[in-house]
C-alpha cells in the first residue's frame, strides 16, 4: 500500500493565521475613523457654542476658507494620529502584512479625512457634547459591521445596499486585501476613488451647512 504525504499550501496567510488576523485590518480603519470623528466634531461644537465660530463668520472670510482651515488643521493632527495607529498595529502588535504598508497608510489617511468632514458636518446638528456623543451609535458603530467583520453578502438585501454607502465598507475591503492578500494599487484604486468621492461630497455639504451660521 502506497503511503501518500499531504502538503498544505496557504493561498493567504499561514499556519498560524487566525480570525483576529482577518479582522485586525478592519479594526485599524475603525479606530482611525472613530477617534478622528470624535475629536473633530466636539472641537467644532465647542467653537460654535463659545461664539468663536460666529465671530469668525462675521468677518470677510469666506465659508470655504473656514472649512479648508479646519481640514488643514485637524487633517494634520489626523495624519499624525493615523501614522501612530498604523505603525503601532504593524510593528508593535505584529499584524500580518503581505502588501505595501504605504497603501495601508494612504487608505487610512483617506478614512481619517472622511471622518473629519463627517464629524464637522454632524456637529452642526448638535447643540451639546452629549448630543454629539449620541451620534456615535447611530453613525460610527454601524460602520464596523459593514466593514467586513460580518460578511456583507450574508446580510439582507437592504443592508447590502446600505453597506455600499458606508466609507468603512470600502476602507475595510481595501486594507484587508492589502494586508492579508498582498493586493497592489491596480487592485484597489477603485475603492480609493470612491473614498475620495465621499470625502468631496462631505466637503461640499460642510460648505453648504456653514451658511446657517453666517449672520452678516
Amino acid at each position: 500500500m502506497t503511503k501518500l504525504d499531504a502538503k498544505e499550501h496557504y493561498l493567504h496567510g499561514g499556519k498560524y493565521t487566525n480570525y483576529f488576523d482577518t479582522i485586525s485590518p478592519i479594526l485599524i480603519a475603525f479606530f482611525v475613523f472613530f477617534f478622528t470623528f470624535l475629536i473633530s466634531g466636539i472641537s467644532l461644537l465647542k467653537e460654535r457654542t463659545s461664539g468663536t465660530l460666529e465671530r469668525t463668520l462675521s468677518s470677510p472670510i469666506k465659508k470655504h476658507e473656514i472649512i479648508l482651515g479646519y481640514i488643514i488643521g485637524y487633517g494634520t493632527f489626523a495624519i499624525i494620529q493615523t501614522t501612530l495607529i498604523v505603525l503601532y498595529a504593524i510593528y508593535v502588535l505584529q499584524m500580518v502584512t503581505e502588501g505595501n504598508i504605504l497603501l495601508v497608510f494612504i487608505t487610512n489617511v483617506l478614512v481619517s479625512f472622511i471622518a473629519l468632514t463627517l464629524g464637522l458636518l454632524l456637529s452642526t446638528f448638535a447643540s451639546s457634547e452629549f448630543q454629539m456623543i449620541q451620534f456615535i451609535p447611530l453613525v460610527v458603530i454601524p460602520q464596523v459591521f459593514f466593514a467586513g467583520i460580518i460578511p456583507v453578502e450574508s446580510m439582507h438585501k437592504v443592508l447590502v445596499y446600505t453597506a455600499h454607502i458606508m466609507p468603512l465598507y470600502y476602507a475595510g475591503d481595501t486594507i484587508q486585501n492589502v494586508m492579508l492578500r498582498g493586493y497592489h494599487l491596480s487592485d484597489i484604486y477603485i475603492n480609493w476613488i470612491i473614498l475620495i468621492g465621499i470625502f468631496l461630497l462631505l466637503l461640499v455639504l460642510n460648505m453648504i451647512g456653514m451658511n446657517r451660521y453666517r449672520k452678516v
